[in-house]
């Protein structure tokens, strides 16, 4: 499979999600715009920090017609036990296999180095933030090179926004994604 872009019709994969279970990623696309935000795992400091902040400011997206899910390397009962006493706004699709992220071409970056992309310094103000706000690095999961990706995709399964980002610190902010949508 091709990498996915704008205009194309998101595949329509077999999908295990923490809350909802098995069904098909069409399923997904219940909002005019459904953000699948692509992630290492759960314990990735500052991928749970991402996770932690689009909890927050979740009722922005939401005023604006656009929900989130989050794809992570994460095993389902690592999920469930990180998150135990959370009740996140959102799923998070479960692909512990990488098959989904296989499947999307979301490639992992060929060296640690790579993955921080030049952007060590942010990289280390965000695990800085993530550590102010409560978050430690958990349990590893998957290939820890993974690289993160974002698709906006409509109620049609339509693809608005593709992006495969070139290091960790390479996809939108929180900010920068609402303006987006």
């Amino acid at each position: 499979m091709a990498k996915v872009q704008v205009g194309d019709k998101f595949p329509n994969l077999a999908i295990d999600t923490l809350y909802k279970g098995e069904g098909m990623m069409q399923d997904l696309f219940t909002a005019p715009k459904t953000i699948l935000w692509c992630l290492r795992y759960i314990g990735c400091t500052v991928c749970r920090y991402d996770i932690h902040l689009a909890a927050k400011q979740y009722n922005d997206f939401i005023e604006k017609g656009a929900k989130i899910v989050f794809m992570l390397q994460s095993e389902k009962s690592v999920l469930q036990e990180e998150l135990k006493d959370i009740q996140l706004p959102f799923d998070i699709i479960c692909d512990p296999s990488m098959k989904l992220y296989e499947e999307l071409e979301i490639k992992p970056a060929e060296s640690m180095q790579a993955l921080a992309g030049g952007k060590m310094a942010a990289l280390m103000a965000k695990g800085a933030a993530a550590k102010l706000a409560g978050f430690s690095h958990g349990k590893y999961e998957g290939n820890e090179q993974q690289l993160p990706a974002m698709f906006i995709v409509d109620q049609e399964g339509t693809v608005l926004e593709s992006i495969y980002a070139e290091n960790i610190m390479g996809l939108p902010t929180i900010k920068e994604l609402l303006k987006m949508i």
